[in-house]
């Protein structure tokens, strides 16, 4: 089958779809109990070791869907795994998220991403770790320096593929895909198919079957969205009337690292426990603050669109734009972030009234009109008529420099209770795997 054909496999549960006996107590342990559609038609196919494309929006259950066919595939003798995704976040998200389930099968996982020495990560690889969970600029490093080998992956993902490309990542994805062997396992995710993806599926893949569970630009069917229109100076003002209106967990977007900095000082100044993740912080400084967020310590996450993706917190209530994205597409990614695992969520967001050519470009894509709502805290304003897109930065593309790379982050050891088999425990070192 050609890339776009649909597959119709059925399993209604994860017993049924002849997983591992290990990986189901891990499953039954921390409650996870039915599969997501994406997970229903995923891990059959996967566990059948076919190619897949896998569409879907985030908060449905995508690391799942890959990474459970993929322990499968090493538990039954596969040698190794490799998961590429775009950002820090994401990687130790993805580790998180996998590593009981490995450790239940007695396969040691590793996380690669930039920030840390590379002694230390040269020092992991000689852990013997099965699955390498890497960002794409840090392992393209080692592959220059030739501290890694990648000739014994058989199971290869690509997470988050079209933000990948977007960040300017190409160039290092296809060095990467020429290191690892064309016998392999290629499993694609992405919430969206632009036609990059499609070309790289077409000369990569092996007949991938294609699996969608909602089109392009759908937003969660249990977010509830309200647009209000207001001018720069009365955001303020908004949002701290929202947060005394709405009770749990917010999470509220900003355009600019310096927007959410000043964002953060105000809430705090007005009694609200609030933290801060763009750029500008370290990465302890950002683990350490979604952390506090994750644990209620702090009500309200400020975030730059660095946390759109890779940002899994089960709790959110509502996502404020205080901020307006430059890409339509981050506004479906930014309220993704809430009304996941099945429950409801408020999306709120706040356009200035020269933004009608941003909330045009939203509107298309989500293929529906975002609902206009007013507000007592603040004037109701006119949207401007016209076709400019005032109130923020004119939409650009990414630098696609064949140099251009996303920072990473520092990797954190992971260790199994038990080794792999000696016959499947090559290390992805270069300098103790000869066969290359």
């Amino acid at each position: 089958m050609k890339p776009g054909n649909e597959s119709t496999a059925q399993s209604s549960t994860f017993k049924e779809m002849g997983l591992n006996t290990a990986l189901l107590k891990v499953l039954e342990q921390r409650n996870i109990l039915k599969p997501t559609p994406i997970q229903h038609q995923s891990i059959p196919l996967g566990l059948e070791g076919k190619d897949l494309i896998g569409i879907a929006q985030t908060g449905t259950g995508k690391t799942f869907a890959f990474g459970l066919p993929m322990l499968e595939q090493l538990a039954a003798g596969k040698k190794r795994g490799l998961i590429v995704l775009p950002t820090r976040e994401l990687a130790y998200q993805v580790d998180d998220a996998l590593k009981p389930f490995a450790s239940a099968l007695g396969i040691r996982t590793a996380v690669f991403v930039g920030g840390s020495p590379f002694h230390l990560q040269k020092k992991m690889l000689k852990a013997n770790p099965r699955i390498l969970i890497a960002t794409p600029g840090r392992l393209n490093d080692h592959l220059e320096r030739k501290t890694v080998s990648l000739s014994e992956v058989e199971v290869l993902v690509l997470d988050e593929a079209d933000r990948m490309l977007d960040m300017g990542f190409k160039p290092q994805i296809n060095k990467i895909l020429s290191h690892v062997p064309k016998a392999r396992q290629t499993l694609l995710f992405s919430a969206t198919m632009p036609q990059e993806i499609f070309t790289l599926a077409k000369n990569e893949m092996h007949m991938p079957l294609r699996i969608e569970v909602a089109p392009e630009g759908t937003t969660a069917s249990k977010v509830e969205q309200e647009l209000i229109i207001v001018k720069q100076p009365d955001k303020r003002t908004l949002l701290l009337t929202l947060l005394k209106e709405y009770e749990g967990q917010v999470l509220v977007f900003s355009r600019t690292k310096h927007g959410a900095k000043k964002i953060t000082a105000a809430l705090n100044d007005k009694g609200f426990r609030a933290a801060e993740i763009h750029a500008n912080k370290s990465l302890a400084q950002r683990r350490a603050a979604l952390d506090s967020f994750k644990k209620g310590r702090v009500r309200v996450l400020v975030a730059t669109d660095i946390a759109s993706r890779g940002i899994d917190v089960d709790n959110i209530t509502v996502v404020i734009n205080f901020d307006l994205p430059d890409d339509a597409a981050d506004y479906v990614h930014r309220i993704g972030r809430t009304g996941r695992a099945g429950k409801s969520g408020k999306a709120i967001s706040f356009a200035t009234p020269t933004q009608a050519g941003h909330i045009r470009d939203i509107e298309k894509l989500i293929r529906g009109p975002l609902p206009r709502k007013k507000h007592d805290a603040v004037p109701d304003v006119p949207m401007e008529k016209g076709n400019h897109k005032g109130g923020g930065r004119p939409q650009r593309r990414p630098d696609r420099r064949s140099n251009s790379r996303r920072p990473s982050q520092r990797p954190r050891s992971s260790s199994s209770s038990r080794s792999a088999p000696k016959k499947n425990t090559r290390p992805f070192s270069r300098s103790r795997n000869k066969r290359r």
